[in-house]
């Protein structure tokens, strides 16, 4: 049997049983390359290999957590916080449908701003989130609703829109991958054709609100970690000033050197610079930092080592050969076939950034064979890359909306999150993705 289809669909089945999620990618990762043909020494050392690729990943997390710190430490997630609690407590039960509307709109906007605006990624949600859950447990706002509406904002942003992370997703690697395997297509052309899938991830959300978790949920009022403690912040209009230089200038820092890791480095010294953060509490940002995003970031180090077995396995090619064979000069059958193993190939890799590259190598060529359109390769490849990010359990698309919904530990990262969005929004992304394929 295939060894990526084994490896995939065992990490899944162990993580659904609740098996840690980096425990379940270095078991699958081994069984894999075992029933590739491997020993288990070359496994181990493509596994080990792998690790290296995911240093600078976990690196940049790390600053980043600095940075959301730092801006915990300031205090302007407290005062966004405080004015919407008394807005909610100040308010009639006949207009608590409002304040859970409003509430939701500024988690979406701040999770499109973070891949477009001010590129922090994920690290903003153990900031904003926690103190905010004090908020929804009084609305009773259910949280997979809330981990679906940060997911879609995490994916769909940089699918269509081509500043920040979206800039980097579209142009420097979908396009130029697509380019450097054969495809001719301007890259202005790109987010064009990724509009039917982004369309796909809308419809799955409005599901997500409208009707599946769209009943109130009760949690319980427990407090888990000193974030969801609301304090009063001296002199807050202070705050918001260099609150907003600092995000300014960690967004230039980071879109003139393309680092995320300096443009966290840059955020943080902001805040020193202008004593919202003492220097001598610099080592315990940097340290509270690492500790609120190492599990991401190890779980992205696994991640990189299960996608460098799965290649070392040889199995992702002959997965496609396979498929190949199988569809012929059938479109239809095509594109269904490359969305699915699309789709196994990038929920084990859990990065749609990581996760283009081979499969661009893989399915250009067999699209040009088959007769589509620049324009619906395009959609094929970036639709296949996004179903990774929108629920995989290694992905940080859904990594982060756990790493802030569970601060009081009553959000399971895979029943809750993975699950939910997986439903969501791959259903939607395969669906629209072969619409895409169709019509361009």
């Amino acid at each position: 049997m295939n060894a990526v289809i084994v490896g995939v669909l065992l990490m899944l089945t162990l993580s659904l049983m609740r098996v840690n999620v980096i425990v379940a990618m270095t078991v699958s990762a081994m069984i894999a390359g075992l029933c590739a043909g491997l020993d288990l020494s070359t496994t181990l050392n493509s596994f080990n290999d792998g690790l290296s690729g995911g240093a600078e990943i976990a690196l940049s997390y790390a600053m980043l957590g600095g940075f959301a710190v730092a801006i915990s430490k300031s205090g302007l997630t407290q005062i966004l916080a405080q004015r919407l609690l008394k807005t909610v407590e100040g308010s009639r039960d006949s207009h608590t449908h409002l304040l859970s509307l409003l509430i939701m709109t500024i988690i979406l906007c701040c999770a499109i701003a973070s891949q477009n605006l001010v590129p922090v990624h994920i690290a903003f949600i153990p900031i904003l989130i926690p103190p905010l859950l004090v908020i929804l447990n009084k609305l009773a706002l259910d949280r997979r609703a809330v981990a679906c509406i940060l997911t879609f904002g995490l994916a769909t942003s940089y699918m269509v829109l081509p500043y920040g992370f979206g800039g980097i997703y579209l142009y420097s690697i979908l396009h130029k991958n697509l380019a450097d395997n054969g495809l001719s297509i301007v890259n202005t052309d790109v987010p064009t054709a990724m509009i039917i899938p982004a369309i796909g991830m809308l419809v799955g959300l409005f599901i997500a609100l409208l009707v599946t978790y769209r009943k109130k949920r009760t949690y319980n009022f427990v407090v888990h970690d000193d974030n969801t403690t609301l304090k009063e912040i001296d002199n807050p209009k202070k705050v918001i000033i260099i609150g907003s230089i600092a995000v300014v200038c960690s967004l230039l820092a980071q879109n003139i050197s393309g680092s995320m890791i300096l443009g966290g480095l840059v955020g943080v010294m902001m805040f020193s610079v202008f004593g919202i953060v003492k220097w001598e509490q610099s080592s315990d940002v940097f340290s509270r930092g690492v500790a609120m995003m190492a599990m991401i970031g190890f779980i992205m180090i696994s991640a990189q080592g299960f996608a460098a077995v799965m290649k070392s396995t040889g199995d992702v090619a002959s997965l496609v050969s396979a498929c190949a064979e199988f569809i012929g000069d059938n479109k239809p059958l095509a594109a269904a076939m490359i969305l699915i193993v699309g789709l196994l190939i990038t929920m084990g890799i859990g990065s749609s950034f990581s996760t283009v590259p081979i499969i661009a190598t893989l399915f250009v060529p067999l699209c040009l064979e088959v007769g589509f359109s620049a324009m619906a390769t395009a959609a094929l490849v970036g639709t296949a890359g996004a179903l990774g990010d929108a629920g995989s359990p290694a992905s940080d698309s859904t990594l982060g909306p756990t790493s802030g919904l569970n601060a009081d530990g009553q959000h399971d990262h895979i029943w809750d999150s993975v699950v939910p969005t997986f439903i969501h929004f791959n259903i939607p992304l395969v669906i629209f993705g072969w619409i895409a394929a169709m019509v361009l």
